[in-house]
Formats: C-alpha cells, structure tokens, sequence
C-alpha cells in the first residue's frame, strides 16, 4: 500500500492571498512573511479558534505528524519541534535542505501549529513529495506508516496527524492496521485526510478508512463540502480545506487546498482538548468533536460526517467528557444505527449531490461495458475453439 499527501497549492504572497491555480501541486514562489505576520485566513473565525486559544493553546500536548519530512528552520516551526524522528521512507535519495525536501510536512506541521500554537511537536517521514502514487515494500513487510506509527507512540505522542492516503480494499496493509490498532490502545488520537478525490473518482482510502481512526473532510467558506474531499459514510468530522496558508519548505507561505490541512488543524483542535483535559480517551476526544460541531442539514451524512468542528465548543466540552463504553460486545442486527458514537443510519442513506451521482453513474456505466466486451470476447474466443 502507498500513501500520498492530499493537497492542491497556489502561492501566498506578503501582501495578500493570490488567487487559487488550477491544478495539484502548483507551487507558486514563496514570499518573505515571518512568522509573527503570517496570513490569518477564514479558517481561524470559522473553526472558532480566538475563543478556544483564549482557554488553551495546546501546552503540554504532543503532536506526531507523520509527513514528508520538514525544514524545521522555517520561521512558523523553528524552535517549536521537538524532535525530528528518522526517514522511514529513505528511498528517494533526498535529504533534509534540498528544495523538494518537506513540501507537504513543513505546511502541514505549520497547520497543525495554527491551531494549537504551543502543542510540542514529533515528526517523521513516511511519505515524499510525489503525486504519483509510490509503493513501498520493506523487508521486514512493515511500511513506512506503520514504523511512523509506533515511532510516534514511543516517543510520547497523544496524538497523531496524517494528512496522507491511498490505496483500495485490496491494499488494506496489515501492518499499519496493528500499528494504528496498538496506538489507540494506548490511548494516542489519531486523525487522518479523507481524501481528494470527491471531484473524481471518488476512491476510498486508508488510513481514514482504519475504525480506530478519525477521518477528516475539508470544508469551504461557509461549512458546506469542499468539492474535492472525498464522500464516504467512514467521515467523522470536517474541517477548512481551501486556500489554506501553509508553510512553504523554502520560505514564506503559499495557499494549500485538500483534506490534508483539514486533517492538520482537526489535529490541532485535539491537542486543545487535551491539553483542557488529558485524561481524554480517543473514544471520547471522537464524541466529543463529532457532539460539538457545526451539524449538516438533516444530520450526520458521508460528506463532511457530523459536519465542520467548532474548536471553542470543543475545547468547553472536553472538561466535562461523556461517558463512552469501549469494551466489544456482539452484533445486535436489530439495532437502528453503527456503534456509538457513529450515528450513521444502517438503514437509510441521506440525499448525494448531482456531481458525486454522475460520477457514480459514469462508474457504474463503465464498469457494465467492461462486461459487455469481456462476454463478448468469451463467446468470440468460444467459437474459435469450436471451429
């Protein structure tokens, strides 16, 4: 299995946000804005930060992001990591200070810092730079994720910050699953990006896909699905995802799209709630975000789950935590809905946008020409052997 960053880019300049490009990693040039003078975008008023950052800015709590490496002299993250871990990925040939070093993990790491301004932050890199999807395989059959996974437990993590994905059914890794299983257990959050391909092909993805892990959709101004995270009824909670201002590994910041800051700041609104109250269990920290937020129209539904996180209500309710009980039980088949906290209907299905429908018909169509041809191939093949 391989993961990918989630993330669509455009530049940030000194002055003002530029206008979103099109396309998957179109980096832009990066401007000189230190750190103190960083763009403040929608985000920070949308996910209710002034009010939660006025109870808590994350003290005391660690947050792993397992990434692409970082440039941790960049001005919004020097002095503020921790500990930079090893390259379980080290199969690209570059090295922490070329320019294609840590695109996507100095953004995300600034993400994650935006929210949670004095969480202690581990890193390590699992993943590089590429869209192009780049299977791994170890020796020893444990990929780059699962050995970033138990790095980050070892190493004192509460919770952990995957703005990365890939694969299908078929690639489910055995490894990362133990290792995401053995870190719950342990009782370390993990929250993951639910993916980018919404206005595509719609694909599911691990590790968002894992139960034990939080998966994150991205939002637009005004709360409702951004067009490219992808719908899937796995989706627990939203956050911002468009024109992100993010760390650029060379210097200055730049615009960022996807589930990947969606998943950083959902990352950061944690490391509040824990650091309001640690004793927080990752059962509870998952009600907790999913009671508290900004709730769709006709409730919890696969776009953007339980809907967009309210940090400042999150933040109050972590003081006061529900009761959650963890310990497996039998399948009740007569039971309305999943196990709680989900509330996801096992029944009915809520309305799907015309876009994702088309998409999903496309699909289906393809898939049925597929077969047409292939019978059509089989009976041809037949009557050559017959003759």
């Amino acid at each position: 299995m391989s993961s990918v960053p989630f993330v669509r880019t455009t530049a940030v300049t000194a002055t003002a946000l530029a206008a979103l490009l099109g396309g998957a990693f179109s980096w832009g040039a990066p401007s000189a804005v230190a750190a103190e003078n960083a763009p403040t975008g929608w985000e920070s008023a949308s996910l209710g930060l002034p009010a939660a950052h006025r109870t808590t800015q994350g003290e005391g709590v660690t947050v792993a992001v397992l990434d692409s490496g970082i440039n941790a002299d960049h001005p919004a993250l020097k002095g503020r990591v921790a500990k930079v871990g090893p390259d379980f990925y080290n199969s690209d040939g570059l090295r922490p200070g070329d320019k294609d070093y840590g695109v996507h993990g100095t953004a995300m790491v600034s993400d994650v810092l935006k929210a949670a301004p004095k969480a202690r932050i581990i890193t390590a890199r699992v993943i590089n730079d590429s869209k192009d999807e780049k299977l791994i395989r170890l020796k020893d059959g444990v990929s780059p994720l699962a050995k970033g996974i138990d790095f980050a437990v070892e190493n004192g993590a509460d919770v952990i910050s995957l703005s990365l994905g890939g694969g299908l059914f078929s690639d489910l890794d055995s490894s990362e699953v133990g290792a995401a299983s053995r870190a719950v257990q342990k009782g370390v959050t993990i929250l993951a990006a639910a993916g980018n391909s919404g206005d595509e092909g719609n694909e599911g993805n691990f590790p968002a896909g894992y139960p034990t892990v939080i998966a994150v959709a991205a939002t637009q101004p005004g709360g409702t699905r951004a067009e490219f995270s992808t719908a899937r009824t796995h989706n627990t909670i939203a956050a911002p995802g468009v024109q992100i201002a993010s760390a650029k590994n060379t210097g200055g910041y730049f615009n960022v799209d996807g589930t990947s800051p969606a998943a950083a700041l959902a990352s950061g609104v944690t490391a509040l709630m824990l650091a309001k109250n640690p004793d927080l269990t990752p059962a509870q920290t998952r009600a907790i975000l999913m009671r508290t937020a900004q709730a769709p129209a006709g409730g919890h539904n696969p776009l953007v789950g339980a809907g967009q996180i309210n940090a400042a209500a999150a933040v109050r309710a972590a003081a006061n935590p529900p009761s959650i009980d963890t310990a497996p039980r039998p399948y009740e088949g007569d039971k309305k809905h999943f196990a709680s906290p989900s509330g996801t209907s096992k029944i009915s299905h809520p309305p799907i946008d015309q876009g994702l429908r088309t998409v999903g018909l496309g699909a289906a169509a393809g898939g049925l020409l597929l077969v047409v041809c292939g019978l059509l191939l089989a009976l041809r093949m037949k009557q050559r052997v017959s003759i």
